[in-house]
């Protein structure tokens, strides 16, 4: 089974760029749904240090074939020198949302 869709996971910063993200996507018609939840907290490793940040979390819900778009889109708001951006598969889901994304 070819995986047509996929959700991207994308950390920001604060809501704001969060936001600027989800409608940039949306509207350029490169996602069909972008959730932002947080904050949240994360703990990584920066520069051979131990970090802990409050960030946001983009849920993004496009087809497999836009990702490139999708990714250069993100890096071109993104204020992170390293953004994460992190694309799985979506094996499965009910028959008309699937339908409804990739609309």
């Amino acid at each position: 089974m070819e995986n047509k869709y996929i959700q991207i996971f994308a950390t920001t910063e604060n809501k704001k760029e969060a936001e600027k993200i989800a409608d940039v996507l949306v509207k350029e018609g490169l996602a069909t749904c972008v959730q932002i939840m947080g904050p949240i907290e994360s703990t990584y490793i920066w520069k051979g240090k131990t970090k802990k940040s409050k960030e946001w979390l983009c849920l993004i819900k496009t087809k497999t074939s836009r990702y490139g778009k999708v990714e250069e889109a993100i890096k071109s708001i993104h204020s992170y020198k390293v953004p994460e951006i992190i694309a799985t598969p979506i094996i499965a889901g009910s028959v008309e949302y699937l339908k409804w994304l990739g609309a």
